[in-house]
């Protein structure tokens, strides 16, 4: 069944619409400067007929709530940001620890310039003082924590690993196996993941590149009740409580 054209312009209006309201547009405003030209000019769609061609998007399309991408300020877990960033200040500072925020959780980045020898699974015993302030922080908390392994570009081949995959992976594992050991963590909290190269933050073209690549996240993950909150913008305490396991 084919679309006259008047429901194909009015469908493309709508898509304009939108992508303006959510910005994507570089000359993205809240008006619609549609010429004359048009199949369908503004003024004449029938859905949103009797607005005039420069009329506010808010009057024909609801506006969005939340944001898409959430600032440090609106993110579920931003306590916890806060309180690893004041405790892992000098390693942020000399650029061996990065924090960032997602709407999915927060994540750590320990970068293999101060925490791994190349090549190495385990983790520097000059990198025990930072680890240590981190797990105090994280082993307080309840989310579940993914731990991943990432390496650059370039093809491992030593005596103990034949690819960046084992690699990513033995790291990521060595430093579950120590949030356990030492530090006593709940093991159902944990995950496991490796890379390897295939999930970069940085172009592998450059020294600093792969360097900011080599890297095991730390990620803790937003618990489902907080998402939901986030998206619905209500507070958590408004949220049911999850059901207990069984």
């Amino acid at each position: 069944m084919g679309l006259d054209k008047r429901n194909v312009g009015r469908l493309a209006l709508a898509i304009q619409v939108a992508f303006q309201q959510l910005g994507v547009f570089d000359t993205s405003n809240t008006q619609v400067p549609l010429s004359d030209s048009e199949a369908i000019p503004f003024s004449k769609v029938q859905s949103i007929e009797n607005v005039e061609r420069t009329a506010n998007l808010e009057r024909v399309v609801q506006p969005m709530k939340g944001v898409l991408g959430p600032s440090v300020e609106s993110s579920p877990l931003k306590d916890v940001q806060a309180e690893l960033e004041k405790a892992l200040a000098p390693e942020i500072r000399n650029n061996t620890v990065e924090i960032k925020s997602r709407r999915a959780g927060i994540i750590i980045s320990l970068r293999e310039i101060g925490f791994y020898e190349s090549g190495s699974p385990t983790l520097r015993p000059s990198s025990k003082d930072a680890i240590d302030r981190l797990a105090a922080i994280l082993k307080v908390r309840t989310e579940g924590l993914r731990i991943e392994g990432h390496t650059d570009n370039i093809p491992i081949h030593n005596g103990r690993f034949a690819s960046n995959w084992e690699l990513s992976t033995a790291r990521a594992s060595d430093l579950v196996k120590l949030l356990i050991d030492r530090y006593q963590f709940d093991p159902t909290r944990l995950s496991v993941a490796g890379y390897a190269e295939y999930h970069p933050v940085s172009a592998n073209d450059t020294p600093e590149g792969r360097g900011r690549d080599r890297r095991v996240d730390i990620i803790i993950v937003t618990p489902p009740e907080l998402l939901r909150a986030s998206a619905e913008g209500s507070s958590p305490a408004a949220q049911p409580a999850p059901a207990p396991a069984r």
